[in-house]
Order: structure tokens, then sequence, then C-alpha cells
């Protein structure tokens, strides 16, 4: 359903043609996505206290502001797969990062669509960009499927035709701007000392109680504070770019990131910190400061938008409006987890307002398996060295157990730092069985692809162009030698059925 306070502005699109808009068509809102890369919550709007978000929190304080807003994928192929076609990544077959890559490709069902081509479809201008947008380069798209770059008219929206109402997305580095290293943080505090006046202390920073208060994990987090800071910055770019076009108040901005920070326990995994993501929509229609607590999936901001544009959302999209009049707020939001690069794996996760339940496919592997792109960073490198010296307590020991609870529950209200697994707990039986089922019953309604085992020669072609890619780019050796050895260590697991 279409919002009421949008109903004067819009026109039945089976009256919109693409040429010969009339007035009142023109007038339908144009829709802006900002993205970044690998960014949790850490927004002053959301709680964070070590450092300011001007920028952020003025849109929240404009508009709407969700503090339950999950990814659907806490790794960013996957979840762009998700978010652009509305659909879960385990239901088109697009779970795995970084698959299709090889001679063997994946295709979206019938009838799926990617968000843009049905804006294209309704009359909409499309872009993408990095920011700022430089004309004729698109930004990040990372789809794991095949897909038609006409979807995308340009990569600006000033690009469009006189009047044309447009749909844009920024998608800029966001958490990777600290880099892995201590050349990658001093580089990213520089930038913002430069651009902002100053870099973050590291006496600002409060890690989470499953990280050690090393040197190294204390100056990485700084450099990701700065990285948020630097996110802030801009947005209030792109938000002062619209003001000067005099397009702002006709515009619906969407903030949101693609996961969470890139760390030991948040990119890839299943806890917050890989899955809580900000939400933040301000524009036409949109009520000044309003906050809801409700459960939401990332891939929502595809029908949201179609909905604000008077797109009819398509039936087969399992995105939802969540700002229609008469929405029914979601009762649970879903994640899965799949292959990233070589390293194999299959979790699934059903988060509420009051519990999250975690189920691990494959609890006879490790923790923390070896994964090439994480275990580079030297904030793995650290952890990884201070467990072998014994220098981590109990809480931060968790990531190098030698296998994992084929379930895992925790009271997120009580334990927001998902500690304390209540799942072998009898008072939480009932608690168990009910979340079990949630999850179960969404794996079969929604056709999870993952159910099944991935096919050795879907995994053979990805891991031929990954290996190729790197081979070509001459990338360091060791680094190389380390994927090829996990991707052997991955067929001998399965070969043993770990």
């Amino acid at each position: 359903m279409i919002r009421v306070g949008l109903m004067k502005r819009l026109l039945s699109i089976a009256t919109v043609l693409f040429t010969g808009f009339s007035a009142l068509a023109d007038e339908r809102p144009n829709i802006v996505w900002i993205i970044p890369d690998d960014m949790s919550a850490n927004f002053g709007c959301y709680g964070e206290t070590a450092i300011e978000t001007p920028h952020v929190d003025q849109l929240a304080k404009s508009g709407l502001k969700f503090t339950n807003a999950y990814v659907t994928a806490p790794v960013c192929s996957t979840c762009r797969s998700a978010f652009i076609t509305g659909m879960y990544q385990t239901s088109v077959g697009s779970h795995h990062h970084r698959s299709g890559r090889g001679e063997l490709k994946i295709h979206l069902p019938e009838p799926i669509k990617l968000v843009p081509k049905l804006f294209q479809e309704a009359g909409y201008h499309t872009s993408i960009s990095s920011w700022p947008g430089v004309k004729g380069k698109f930004g990040k798209t990372d789809y794991n499927f095949e897909w038609d770059k006409e979807v995308y008219d340009s990569s600006l929206w000033q690009d469009r035709a006189e009047g044309q109402p447009f749909f844009h997305q920024v998608h800029t580095p966001g958490g990777k701007l600290r880099g892995k290293d201590e050349e990658g943080w001093e580089k990213a505090q520089r930038r913002a000392e430069e651009v902002l006046g100053s870099r973050t202390p590291d006496s600002a920073v409060e890690l989470p109680p499953y990280y050690p208060d090393h040197p190294d994990i204390v100056r990485d987090w700084a450099a990701y504070l700065d990285s948020a800071r630097m996110t802030d910055h801009m947005v209030g770019e792109v938000v002062d770019k619209l003001k000067e076009e005099r397009l702002l108040e006709n515009t619906l901005v969407i903030f949101m990131t693609d996961h969470g920070i890139s760390h030991a326990r948040g990119k890839q995994f299943m806890y917050d910190e890989g899955l809580h993501v900000p939400l933040v929509i301000a524009g036409p229609g949109i009520e000044a400061g309003a906050v809801r607590d409700d459960v939401v999936e990332h891939i929502d901001i595809a029908a949201l938008s179609l909905g604000a544009a008077g797109i009819e959302v398509p039936k087969w999209m399992q995105a939802r409006d969540i700002l229609a009049k008469g929405y029914e707020p979601r009762e649970a939001a879903f994640s899965a987890r799949d292959r990233c690069d070589e390293t194999v794996d299959h979790m699934r996760a059903v988060r509420t307002q009051d519990f999250k339940y975690i189920r691990n496919f494959l609890p006879n592997r490790p923790y923390l398996q070896p994964c090439a792109y994480k275990d580079a960073k030297d904030i793995l490198i650290t952890l990884r060295q201070a467990y072998k010296d014994e220098a981590l307590n109990k809480t931060q020991r968790l990531l190098f157990r030698e296998n994992r609870p084929v379930e895992e529950l925790y009271d997120v209200n009580a334990d927001p730092y998902e500690i304390n697994n209540l799942a072998e707990d009898p008072a939480y039986a009932d608690e168990l069985a009910k979340m079990r089922e949630r999850l179960a019953t969404w794996m079969v309604e929604t056709d999870d692809h993952g159910r099944e085992p991935e096919s050795a020669e879907m995994f053979d072609s990805d891991m031929a162009v990954y290996v190729g890619g790197l081979k070509a780019k001459k990338r360091n050796p060791e680094h190389l030698q380390n994927i090829i050895d996990n991707i052997e260590l991955m067929k001998k697991w399965a070969a043993e059925g770990k």
C-alpha cells in the first residue's frame, strides 16, 4: 500500500510512460541509497559516544531510525545480491560469497528482476556510483549472479532527462577505509585529521568484552571509528549536494551499511556485530524524529523504495514495504552464512527482539576456521598469537574453540554481546524449541538452497577464478599459498564428513 502522505504525489504506474511525463508524474520522489561497506551502527544516534557523527544523526533527527535492522548475510556479495533483488540470497542461489564468477554461472530464476530494472520500467533514471561520483564509473555492485549492466542508465543522477525522477545508489568503502594493518590505520586516521581536524585517540576506544585490550586491537578500532566519522562526513556531502541542486525536499534518503564491522566476531559471523546495521530513512512522507524498534531485514529497502515511488511491489519479492500503511511488523529476521572466499561454512540464524538462535550445520569444524582474507589482518594475527600465549580470558577464548555447539541461543536483552549460550539450559527449552521451529519453517518456505552440500564443480569453478586472479595480479605469494592450502583443507574436511 502507498502511504497517505505520498498519495497526492503519485500517479498509477499503469499510466506512466518513459516519455511525455505529466507534471504530476514528475513529482514522484527521487530515491537515494547510501550504503558503506563493513560498518556496524557506530553512530551517535545509535548510542556511540567515542565519536561525533553529526550528519547521520541529523538524518535520523529529520527522519526515521530503525533500531533493529539486520542483514540477511554478514558478507558483502551475498548481502548485495539480496537487497538488489529484494530476495533472500538463499532463495535465489547466490548465498556463497563471490560465487558464479568462473565457468559455472548463476542465473536468477524467473520472474525475478533487479530493483533498478523495476525503477527503469516505471520511468525512473537509474544510477550507481561511489562518492564523489565519477562520470562513467559505476559504484560497487558485487552481485553473485549474471546481470545486465543496462539496468543502470549511468553513474550520475545528473545524467537524467529534465524533470525525470531518479533512483541512485552511493556505495563507499566505510570500514574498509582503515585497511588491515598499521599502514592502513595510519592512513585512515591521517585522512580524518586532514578533513575533520582530529583523529580518534586510543583512549576513547571501548572494546566489546570478547576482544582483549591489546594495542593493535585498540588502534584498529580507533581507526575504524575514524572511518565511521569519514563516512558520516560523506553522508553530509551527499545531502548537501541534493540541497544545492534543490532536490532534497523531494528525495527519500536511505542510509544503511552492507553488514557489520570486519572483525573476528563481526563480518562473516552470525552475532549482532556482523548482522546488526544502521537503517535511517528521511524524506517526503517520513515523520521527523521517529524511532521504530520492530525487527526489519535489510532486503526491505527494496520494497519500501518501490512503494515510496508508487511502484507496485512484485508478489514474488520477499522484501516488505515496512513504511506501508497497514504494515504488520515481522516477528523475526533471518540470516545465513555460507562459503566466504575459500572457506566453506553453513550457518543459519533467526533474531527476534528478545532472542537470537544460531544453527551450526558444520559443528565439527573450529569456530574460527582458516580464511586467508581475514587471517591477513593484523587484528586476527594478534588474536591468534594472544590465544597461543594463553593471554585471553574465558570470554575472549570463545572464538578459538575446536568445535561448535549445534545450537546457540542468546537472551539478547540480558546478554547483548551474545556470550552465554542458553541452548542447553532447561529453563529455556521452550524458547529454544520455538526458535528452532521458526528457523526450520523459514528454510522450507523460502526454499533455502543451502540445505544441500555445495557442488564440487561450482567450488572448483569459483576457486579457479579466485586463485587465478590473485596470480595475475602478482599478489603476496605467501597469501596465495595460504588460500591454496585452505582450499585443500576444505576438500579434506568435506571428504571426512567434518
